[in-house]
């Protein structure tokens, strides 16, 4: 099982770097807030989205 670092933590980490659960719950966690989120926070959510894709898109086994 992949354990999930702080978000402090990865952020000072590449997005090549972070294990795929930590892609899922973030990716989770900003979408659910994206009303919310200032430009850092859209950028941020738009760098794991592009890192999903990269590793084979949006499913189960990312």
């Amino acid at each position: 099982m992949d354990q999930v670092r702080d978000m402090t933590e990865l952020m000072m980490t590449e997005k090549t770097d972070w294990n795929n659960k930590e892609l899922e719950v973030f990716h989770h966690s900003l979408s659910q807030v994206v009303p919310y989120l200032n430009q850092e926070g859209t950028t941020i959510l738009r760098e794991i989205n592009q890192e999903i894709i990269d590793r084979g898109g949006h499913n189960d086994k990312i």
